[in-house]
């Protein structure tokens, strides 16, 4: 199982260096896990930066795997990381989502950097 964090769909929809090692993890929806949560930061970036029909494109795409939402144990275990590796709230979500879907989380983004079970691909 997969996880992209939001830096890392983002690369891909925005056609960055990156976006073609997201690709295959991306086009494998079966493997594909997906915070709710990173729907939400990736539509909001997209939104304001190009609109609500490319915002929509990408929520639609990105809902091809399995949406995972936020309950009790999900918010617990998300807290529990965040305190441990000094994550904000959203990347703590994202982690704790991974973890107990026993996915590898794919990554930009730096505050994952040295984190078991996470796959980090510097920025090019």
């Amino acid at each position: 199982m997969n996880v992209v964090d939001s830096s890392g769909w983002l690369a891909f929809f925005a056609d960055e260096k990156n976006a073609g090692q997201f690709l295959p993890i991306l086009e494998d929806t079966a493997s594909l896990v997906v915070p709710s949560i990173t729907i939400y930061e990736v539509f909001k970036v997209i939104l304001r930066e190009s609109g609500e029909n490319a915002a929509l494109q990408a929520s639609v795409a990105m809902q091809r795997g399995k949406v995972v939402d936020v309950d009790t144990g999900l918010a617990m275990k998300a807290a529990k990381l965040g305190l441990k590796h000094n994550l904000p709230m959203a990347g703590s979500i994202i982690l704790a989502t991974a973890q107990m879907h026993d996915a590898v989380l794919w990554t930009q983004d730096t505050d994952f950097k040295n984190i078991p079970g996470v796959k980090f691909l510097p920025k090019k």
